[in-house]
This record gives structure tokens, sequence and C-alpha cells, in this order.
């Protein structure tokens, strides 16, 4: 019977919690280790999904030489430090995304990855579901001919609240780096990460923070329109305009087990569900997992250099918009 890779989960909040059902759910996988800077709250954790090791600290997390691979969880203000305590004890890692605040964060990541040959891997699960991973398929094939437009939305509307982490600029906060990835990682996926322009405006608000956002990104033969924010509601679609048809996702583009075809009439030619075998995070553990047993440190399906490509765009915005966090002085 093959070894079954031993996960670790950093920090224990509301997304772990996701992650980890997930992680029990993959035959292969071992939910092995959990922890969080609440020895209390670590010791809950586990018990609640069967955790073997529950530590007080992530410095005893990353020093478990029986983990194999470290999910971070943490607020993003804490991913570069978290990362890089993992790296120093030679941990693999999958990182919640916005994996950094910015690109010099990242980079730095990404050649201490390189340099210790450790794989690494934003969280970006879209990127691994079988409905998106079917629209690149029926795009490379042609099926909608080139494309010439995407829109792609993602709003959540969030009660303001001053301790929460969405809200506070130290902790990372803004929908930009929680919502308006999912959207920017789309289009870049099909239109890549040189767009000629971009036209955007923001509303700062909360304590500081990007609340929403509209993005007009602009290629040589195409566009794509995006809005993200934490106080609109949306239908949070997604479209592929070719000229020979289109691609149109379900509400919840970034997670749904659909996507159908048309033709450019409009008119429906097929449709791909596959539903998800747990939440849909099973499909980013079964990757990380997958890349680590044959040797590869980044991911086909979601390459680092994609995510630095994310990154940068972003930071554009955010220059754009004047918009910095406390701890980066000027490196925007």
């Amino acid at each position: 019977m093959p070894k079954k890779t031993n996960w670790g989960i950093l920090a224990t909040g509301k997304i772990a919690h996701t992650f980890a059902k997930a992680v029990n759910s993959v035959p292969d996988a071992k939910l092995y280790a959990c922890a969080s800077r609440n020895a209390q709250k670590a010791e809950e954790f586990g018990s609640l999904y069967g955790v073997e090791k529950s530590y007080g600290s992530y410095e005893e997390l990353a020093a478990d030489p029986n983990v194999d691979i470290v999910y971070v969880a943490s607020p993003m203000s804490c991913h570069y430090e978290n990362v890089k305590l993992c790296f120093k004890h030679n941990k693999n890692v999958l990182c919640e995304k916005s994996i950094t605040l910015n690109s010099a964060q990242l980079e730095e990541l990404i050649s201490i990855a390189r340099e210790k040959q450790l794989f690494f891997m934003e969280a970006m699960w879209m990127k691994c579901l079988p409905a998106f991973l079917k629209a690149k398929e029926w795009v490379s094939d042609g099926k909608i001919g080139e494309i010439k437009a995407i829109r792609a939305d993602f709003s959540n509307p969030v009660e303001f609240d001053p301790n929460d982490r969405l809200f506070r600029p130290e902790l990372g906060g803004g929908a930009l780096l929680d919502l308006g990835v999912y959207p920017i990682s789309f289009v870049t996926a099909f239109l890549g990460f040189e767009p000629e322009k971009m036209i955007s405006s923001a509303n700062i608000g909360g304590l500081g923070v990007d609340m929403d956002e509209a993005v007009i990104m602009k290629y040589k033969n195409a566009y794509a329109s995006l809005v993200s924010g934490f106080d609109i509601e949306n239908e949070n679609r997604a479209v592929i305009v070719g000229t020979e048809g289109r691609i149109a996702f379900d509400p919840w583009f970034f997670c749904t087990d659909t996507v159908r075809l048309y033709d450019k009439s409009g008119r429906f030619k097929e449709e791909s569900v596959t539903p998800h075998l747990c939440n849909g995070y099973e499909y980013e553990v079964t990757e990380a997992q997958k890349c680590i047993a044959e040797g590869r440190k980044e991911s086909v399906l979601n390459p680092i250099s994609d995510t630095a490509g994310v990154m940068k765009l972003m930071d554009r915005l955010r220059k754009d918009w004047n918009f910095h966090y406390p701890e980066e002085n000027a490196i925007i």
C-alpha cells in the first residue's frame, strides 16, 4: 500500500476547517498535524478532525519531521513569515490565497523554494476543478474560436466588523486580495498576464481597505471586465466569449461543478457536470500530492509563475489606487 501524504495545517480558522474536511476525503492523504498559536484551539481542531498531532506553535508543526506538506491557512499578512518558517524546516507548502501581500514578498519565497528544491503552490482551488479544466480544454480545442471578451465577478457582502481581518489593513484585508484574486486569476488563465492597459476604480472604506473595485483589462484583441467587493451583491458568474461561441459558468464560477458551451448564435451545445467528491478543495489536495510524488516542485495546473503574474497585476492596481498595507512602506 502506498504511503499516505502527511498534511499539516498551520492556523485553525474558518478556511482550515474546509480544507481539513477535504484532506480527510482523499484516500491517500492523512491529516497528520495542526497548529494554532493557542494550544487549546489546536487540540479542539485536532479532536474534531482526527488529527494525530496538535501543536500550540507554528514552529513545532514546521519542525515535525513526519509532516510532508504544510497548508498555510493564516491571515494574508502572515503568509510571508509563515511560509518562510516552513521553508526553514524544508517543508513543502500549499499556501492559501492571496499567497502574499505583494510581488516582492512572493519573489523572495519563490527564490527560497527553488534553492531548497521544495514544492510551492498557491491554493487557487479554482484552477484544479474539473469545470475549469473542461473550459480550458474547450478553448484549446478551438470550440469558441478566438477569445474576444471575458467577464468574471465575485462579490460577497459581509457586514462590517472592525475585528474581522477582511476590514483590517494590518491583516492584509480588502476585497482585491480576498475576492478579486479569483476573477483576475480566471482572466489571466485564458488571456495571459500582460494586458496592454488596465483601467480600474476602488472604493476605499472600512478601516482603510478596498471595499470593492471594478477593473477593465484591455488585451491586444480582447478585453475583460471584473467586479469584486464586500459591500455589493452580484451573480458571481463568468463567461468567455469567442468568435465561434461562448463558455458560461454557473453562479459562483470559481467553485462550480458545471460549465456550459454555446455556439455563436447562443444555442446550447454541451455541458460538463462533475459533482465535487467533498467540497471542491480535494482537487488541490490531490494535485499537490501528485506533484510531490512525482518530484515536481510546481503544479502544471497552477504554476507559481502564474501566481506571480497575478500578484504583479494586483500590485499595479493598488498602486493606481494609492493603497498599500502598513508593513509595505515603499514596496508598492
